[in-house]
């Protein structure tokens, strides 16, 4: 059920979809990556909206995930705009609504 949930937002990331991205998100979710920390869904929103217009496309694969009670980790492999390459983890944990609550970026390697 959780990897499904993770799986949708990942889609929807990819899909540069900021209406179904917002409304998986609960008010208090924490975002935060290598470069950020933001708190609230007006926060989160906003940056996902910048990472939107900063991109022409984003293609997401996922590698590996890896499901607990509450939550989801996922390895992904981020092409952003055709030529940049991340290997990225995404630790997403879910409120019982399953609304996500926190996204935890990791930025990896490909070895």
């Amino acid at each position: 059920m959780l990897k499904q949930r993770f799986t949708n937002y990942i889609n929807a990331y990819a899909d540069m979809n900021i209406n179904v991205v917002t409304s998986m998100f609960a008010d208090e979710i924490l975002l935060r990556d290598w470069k950020i920390s933001v708190t609230g869904k007006h926060a989160a929103v906003e940056e996902t909206r910048k990472n939107f217009a900063a991109s022409q496309s984003i293609n997401i694969d996922i590698l590996r995930l890896f499901e607990s009670d509450n939550g989801v980790a996922g390895e992904l492999k981020i092409v952003v705009n055709e030529s940049e390459v991340l290997f990225v983890t995404d630790v997403i944990t879910f409120d019982k609504a399953g609304k996500i609550i926190s996204i935890r970026a990791y930025i990896g390697r490909d070895d």
